[in-house]
Formats: structure tokens, C-alpha cells, sequence
């Protein structure tokens, strides 16, 4: 082979390499994208079995009255309506997501976060 012909070719073969790991790395962020859905989704359907097992369970706990009682309700406004928020943020951030500002929704996959317990604390 000539020397220019094995310079070309290594020259060609370094692109393809290139190439190749450009590809590797869209598709291991593509995986890790697909890997966090997943685990999002497989922790909103554990919610929602328990959440269709109280409901479930709380419907036949309820005996249904035989005859019809009236009564007039009077609307009183709801005391816990200010926590409300903060719970519910809580909540998510202990099924595992974060509640920040810098990665809001995002799955939690090394324990703790400084931003989300510094949002909490406020």
C-alpha cells in the first residue's frame, strides 16, 4: 500500500469511529430518557392501584341509606386550603421526583436534593 492510501484510510477510519461514537451517545441518552419514563410511569401506576383500591374498598365500606335524607349544607370556606399546595409538592418530592426549579419533574436517582429540601424548609 502506499503511504498516501494508509493515511486516507486511517483518516477515514477515524470519522467513521467519530461517527460511531456520536451515535452511541444520542442513543444512550435516548435509553436514559426512555429508562426515567418508564420508572415514572411504573410509580404513577402503583399510585393509582392504591388510589383504586381505597376508592374500591370505600364504596363498600359505605352502606347506601334506604331512604332519601335531605338536608341544606351551608359552604364553609376550607381552612386547609393554604397547606394544600405544599403538601401535595411534598408528597411528589418523597415518591421520588424533584420539585426545584433547576429539575422540576425530574425522577430523583441520587438521593436527596439540596434545592428541593431548601424549597421545602421555605
Amino acid at each position: 500500500m502506499e503511504k498516501k492510501t494508509v493515511f486516507a484510510h486511517i483518516l477515514e477510519m477515524e470519522t467513521q469511529m467519530g461517527q460511531m461514537s456520536s451515535d452511541l451517545g444520542e442513543l444512550k441518552m435516548i435509553v436514559k430518557e426512555l429508562l426515567e419514563e418508564n420508572q415514572r410511569i411504573t410509580l404513577e401506576n402503583e399510585q393509582l392501584r392504591k388510589v383504586l383500591k381505597r376508592g374500591a374498598s370505600a364504596e363498600k365500606a359505605t352502606p347506601t341509606p334506604k331512604t332519601p335524607v335531605t338536608q341544606t349544607h351551608v359552604l364553609e370556606p376550607e381552612e386547609d386550603v393554604v397547606g394544600e399546595g405544599h403538601d401535595n409538592l411534598a408528597r411528589l418530592y418523597y415518591e421520588g421526583f424533584h420539585i426545584c426549579n433547576v429539575y422540576y419533574g425530574h425522577l430523583r436517582t441520587e438521593g436527596d436534593c439540596l434545592f428541593c429540601l431548601s424549597f421545602l424548609n421555605k
